[in-house]
């Protein structure tokens, strides 16, 4: 398998230190759009979740599920400062993405 990412495990939240949401997905760029936008019901439209602070590429799609996996399962304080060893300040990185 190729070393480029194949997939994208993320975390949104809706504000530094808010409600968080963990995601997976193979076209990065269109489903953190979808999220923005509100165009995905449910959990992250009804609590605004749309700043992508944390991401993670994989080129092994298993790989991936079992990080989403174990990520949802961590406590909130370790989610937190997983994004805030990468992203101290909280960074929309949505803007990175599309330079």
């Amino acid at each position: 398998m190729t070393d480029e990412p194949y997939c994208w495990v993320y975390i949104l939240a809706s504000q530094k230190r808010g409600t968080l949401y963990i995601g997976l997905t193979s076209r990065l760029a269109e489903r953190i759009e979808e999220h923005r936008s509100g165009r995905v019901p449910g959990f992250t439209r009804q609590y605004g979740v749309r700043r992508l602070v944390h991401l993670e590429p994989f080129s092994d799609i298993h790989e991936a599920i079992a990080r989403e996996k174990a990520l949802k399962k961590w406590r909130r304080a370790w989610k937190i400062a997983l994004i805030e060893a990468g992203n101290p300040d909280w960074r929309d990185l949505w803007h990175d993405l599309n330079r």
